[in-house]
């Protein structure tokens, strides 16, 4: 059975042509190269920096009503 109220859509045609063919017309810009620096250097740089600082300095097991929650050094 034939959906008889479907109208088919050229700009869709198009949008997915170009999502799938974006790798073939990639460049390398100032934009993507800062994109890409951010994403892949800075943002887990600075993870791993404020995990590597937090690591074992809050203790959460069996803590009761008033007791802190930070480690003593």
């Amino acid at each position: 059975m034939a959906h008889e109220n479907f109208t088919h859509d050229p700009a869709i045609d198009r949008f997915n042509n170009m999502r799938e063919s974006a790798y073939l017309k990639f460049k390398w810009t100032r934009k993507t190269v800062v994109t890409s620096v951010l994403g892949f250097i800075v943002v887990p740089g600075l993870l791993y920096y404020a995990t590597v600082k937090t690591n074992q300095r809050w203790d959460w097991n069996g803590k009761r009503k008033g007791e802190p929650l930070a480690v003593r050094p």
